[in-house]
């Protein structure tokens, strides 16, 4: 079982570094085997935990459509709006922290709502309440203050994605 979870590993660590060096010379893709093989076989226990759960055809789908709406649709709209502020210094901004609400299960669910949050311009998750389910939010303008409201405007669509890849 455990040389099943590096392989899969493996296998995703590699696809990733080649996608993110954004080349294929041999010293890449050598590169890209060394350190992904090292990777996989120090943490796979750990990441790991149903290998079927990686190779399901259905969350590998919607993997690939939340990475593509999320770096084309939702980053690019939220970079254009802080460019806005940033040259329209009359542009009324209303900084704080609200409350998210989430419902997800697993760790990665919560990571991967919690980072999404994060790398999008303008909120940034600053701490997580496990026991109240709550995400804390710190948004450049908030437009409700409403648990449910926020969750809507902020992370709902993270939330429905993150539950169908890693749930």
């Amino acid at each position: 079982m455990k040389l099943s979870k590096i392989a899969v590993l493996t296998v995703i660590l590699f696809i990733a570094y080649i996608l993110l060096a954004g080349s294929v010379t041999a010293i890449d893709l050598l590169a890209a085997a060394i350190a992904s093989l090292a990777t996989s076989v120090i943490v796979a226990d750990l990441l790991v935990r149903d290998v079927g759960k990686i190779l399901d055809p259905k969350r590998i789908y919607y993997l690939v459509r939340y990475f593509i709406k999320y770096m084309f649709i939702i980053e690019p709209r939220a970079h254009i709006d802080v460019i806005k502020r940033i040259i329209s210094p009359h542009m009324p901004i209303n900084p704080g922290i609200v409350a998210i609400p989430y419902g997800v299960k697993t760790d990665y669910a919560i990571l991967t709502i919690a980072n999404s949050i994060t790398n999008t311009p303008g909120t940034v998750t600053v701490d997580v309440d496990r026991d109240s389910k709550l995400l804390f939010v710190h948004w450049i303008d908030v437009k409700a203050v409403e648990p449910e409201e926020c969750r809507r405007i902020i992370s709902r669509e993270f939330e429905e994605n993150a539950e169908k890849i890693f749930d």
